[in-house]
């Protein structure tokens, strides 16, 4: 049997290395780099194309204001009626985007067979306005770089919405586990200071 003396010493070093090991995992650098983006992190630089080719990056658009990113579901197997309402309500409210300098980057995400062809039937009854662009993400190429991959059977990506200032740094974040809880324009609005 060992002394009262040593099992206290045992423990408190066996507490002392659970806390530790839990602040090294929130600490390390590998860890973070494939969490979900963040309010405060530095939103990754991506290009991605219109379904017509047109490239549109990131930091091209920081460079005329800020940057209302919304990803959405694309086409798992049907188009979505949540991610088409969303964008409608983006839309309605393009003026008072445009107003708070912002474009808006919609990126519609999927295998790259026919993606371009379903992404224009997405939009096909929408009139974006001049800052709004529509973009297609091949292979989820920019999904998987976001950690943003919903990898369920007729999933794509997790619907979210993210605010990046000019400086590039993410000012709101919203990423929806479901279906709904979609960040509305009126947050959206919000984030941007309107």
């Amino acid at each position: 049997m060992y002394p009262l003396k040593t099992l206290r010493s045992f423990t408190a070093m066996m507490l002392f290395f659970i806390i530790q090991c839990g602040n090294l995992s929130a600490a390390d650098p590998a860890i973070k780099e494939t969490a979900m983006p963040a309010v405060g992190d530095t939103a990754k630089d991506f290009q991605l194309a219109t379904p017509q080719g047109e490239k549109v990056s990131l930091s091209q658009q920081l460079k005329k204001g800020p940057v209302v990113l919304l990803v959405l579901r694309g086409y798992p197997g049907y188009q979505c009626p949540i991610c088409t309402r969303q964008v409608g309500q983006y839309i309605s409210n393009a003026a008072k985007l445009k107003a708070a300098n912002a474009s808006v980057m919609m990126v519609y995400p999927g295998a790259a067979k026919d993606l371009e062809k379903r992404a224009e039937e997405f939009i096909r009854d929408q009139s974006l306005p001049e800052n709004f662009y529509f973009l297609v993400d091949p292979d989820y190429k920019f999904t998987n770089a976001y950690h943003l991959r919903w990898d369920a059977k007729r999933e794509t990506a997790y619907p979210s919405t993210f605010v990046i200032g000019t400086d590039g740094k993410i000012k709101y974040a919203k990423i929806s586990k479901t279906h709904g809880g979609r960040a509305n324009a009126k947050e959206v609005l919000q984030a941007l200071g309107e």
